[in-house]
């Protein structure tokens, strides 16, 4: 291999991580607002805001997002006390930035945080899920 050809190819390292810089520049900004932790630490799940959207993420992966910051605040909650019922010790830590959003929008729906809650939980548990509903529209036979 030539110098040359090597000082080349180590331009076009140069180049594209600069490329790749400048498009992370130009993303928005990920503002992390709540973590639900084991007691050994690892991350269970997750709130972030993008681009003005709250984002749920479980398990590494993005479980939903919402414009409603009490929704993924009611969500992650809900999970804090699954893993509670189960034995499992929890730690959720949150933002005052989130918690005083939930609140106003509590506010605006005339309720306290915790009355609006558990409204959109009650919400949640009587919507059947995707595969409930279609499993009454045909008939089972054993």
């Amino acid at each position: 291999m030539s110098i040359q050809s090597k000082a080349r190819r180590d331009a076009r390292k140069r180049k594209a991580e600069k490329e790749r810089n400048r498009a992370r520049a130009g993303a928005p900004q990920i503002e992390p607002h709540a973590e639900l932790r084991d007691r050994d630490g690892n991350l269970l799940a997750g709130i972030v805001r993008r681009a003005g959207v709250w984002v749920l993420g479980m398990d590494g992966r993005i479980a939903g997002s919402s414009d409603s910051a009490a929704q993924v605040l009611m969500l992650i909650r809900r999970a804090q006390r699954l893993h509670d019922e189960q034995g499992v010790p929890v730690k959720l830590v949150y933002s005052d930035a989130l918690r005083d959003e939930a609140e106003l929008e509590a506010a605006a729906n005339g309720l306290l945080l915790a009355d609006y809650e558990r409204q959109l939980e009650e919400e949640m548990k009587s919507a059947l899920p995707a595969q409930a509903v279609a499993n009454t529209d045909t008939p089972t036979t054993h």
